[in-house]
């Protein structure tokens, strides 16, 4: 009769002292309590909680993907958009990351979405589409320099996607094809300006050498002979026309 509830306290005391044997993975920290008091972070590997005394929380250290929901912003220059983004962070302190706040995947979540409207409303639609690494880089050191605290470090902030209204997009549709047209008139302007450039060149050539008048017209009644087979064209030199209209005009 002593026996039995000797051995039943004995095996109830072999399985609370074993419960407290714990295997931290090598991504993961144990952040240990005793009697209330934080201790120093173990693992990974093997660690050893003692039961009733120590309480452990477990933490990954593994980069996060934290999705930041599509966000409302009217720009600097009133237009109404919605922003969406993505966060990369992770713990780099684990005691912090419990002691410090409440949920840190929660706060890291509202602080980005608190941000990225901020950061955002302060700017030009057009800095918005076009310097989208510029905002990156923004966004990722204010909501680093509020997480530091946590034990968290941001890796890396992208804006994924920026929805505007049907009239603004319409808006800059008209607003690329106005560009394109312009730059179209501004090289043919260009084109036309060297192509002058290089019939005047042509011209003071010509002028020291009339020869090359009567070789360059040799080449013209050439080309027209081959494209047009039934146009008879007779050169008549410009040293005669010249000679015939001064006679006339004396």
């Amino acid at each position: 009769m002593i026996i039995g509830p000797a051995a039943t306290v004995v095996a109830i005391l072999i399985a609370l002292l074993a419960s407290g044997i714990k295997i931290v993975r090598e991504y993961e920290r144990a952040v240990i309590f005793r009697l209330g008091r934080l201790t120093s972070a173990r693992g990974p590997g093997i660690i050893y909680v003692i039961p009733a005394i120590e309480q452990m929380f477990r933490l990954d250290l593994r980069t996060i993907t934290l999705d930041v929901p599509s966000q409302d912003v009217i720009t600097r220059d009133n237009v109404s958009i919605k922003v969406s983004a993505v966060l990369y962070f992770r713990v780099i302190d684990a005691n912090r990351a419990v002691v410090e706040i409440q949920n840190y995947l929660y706060a890291s979540s509202q602080i980005a979405q608190t941000t990225l409207r901020s950061v955002c409303g302060q700017a030009y639609l057009d800095e918005l589409l076009a310097e989208r690494e510029k905002f990156n880089a923004r966004l990722q050191d204010i909501i680093d320099t509020h997480t530091e605290p946590w034990g968290v470090k941001v890796v890396s902030v992208e804006v994924k996607h920026i929805d505007l209204p049907v009239e603004m997009q319409r808006s800059i549709a008209r607003q690329a094809e106005a560009e394109r047209l312009r730059r179209a008139k501004v090289i043919n302007a260009e084109g036309e300006y060297q192509a002058a450039v290089r019939l005047g060149e042509a011209a003071t050539i010509m002028e020291t050498q009339p020869m090359a008048i009567q070789l360059r017209m040799l080449q013209a009644l050439a080309q027209v002979g081959t494209e047009h087979n039934s146009t008879v064209i007779v050169p008549v030199p410009t040293d005669l026309v010249r000679a015939l209209i001064e006679r006339t005009t004396s």
